[in-house]
């Protein structure tokens, strides 16, 4: 995955080998739809089931996640118990922060998302990945300075794909 850098694109190709469900949102999600976006961490919202939180678990494990806020520098990992809930887990891993999200804005978690979501293939790899359309309306809702900040090129982007579409017909 060219857009992304070696470590993020490592982070995905290990979790999509474990055959983790998940759906990246946030910044890099934008990315992956060719957004021009800066990040800092990779968002990701994963199936609740607890096959799926079992292999997930393996692979934070792997990986030395553990929460990154944690202001005493204990190195506190996550437990499956945290992956089957409703919050954000901020993790740092070998590879770069990693922000697992058992759901976002509106209550979303995989199932909600998964209609909304595509496939981004590059070689090997295969990631699924929130749409651009709902991307900008999670953005919208989550109303953090930063997300409006960052609608004007998702909404570009966007008017751009529909433009060229209708050229093409």
């Amino acid at each position: 995955m060219s857009r992304l850098g070696e470590n993020w694109t490592e982070l995905l190709a290990k979790l999509a080998s474990a055959q983790v469900e998940f759906i990246v949102v946030g910044g890099v999600a934008a990315i992956l739809n060719d957004v021009v976006y800066r990040t800092d961490d990779i968002d990701v919202v994963h199936r609740r089931s607890s096959e799926n939180i079992e292999r997930l678990m393996a692979v934070l494990d792997g990986l030395d996640a553990h929460f990154r806020n944690d202001l005493m520098h204990r190195k506190l990992r996550p437990r499956a118990s945290d992956l089957a809930g409703q919050g954000h887990l901020l993790l740092r891993t070998t590879l770069g922060k990693l922000d697992v999200l058992c759901e976002i804005s509106g209550h979303r978690g995989y199932e909600e998302l998964a209609p909304h979501a595509r496939d981004i293939v590059e070689g090997d790899l295969r990631v699924r990945t929130l749409d651009l359309p709902m991307l900008i309306q999670v953005k919208t809702e989550a109303g953090r300075d930063k997300d409006f900040q960052a609608l004007p090129g998702m909404l570009a982007t966007l008017e751009e794909r529909k433009r060229r579409a209708s050229q093409a017909d």
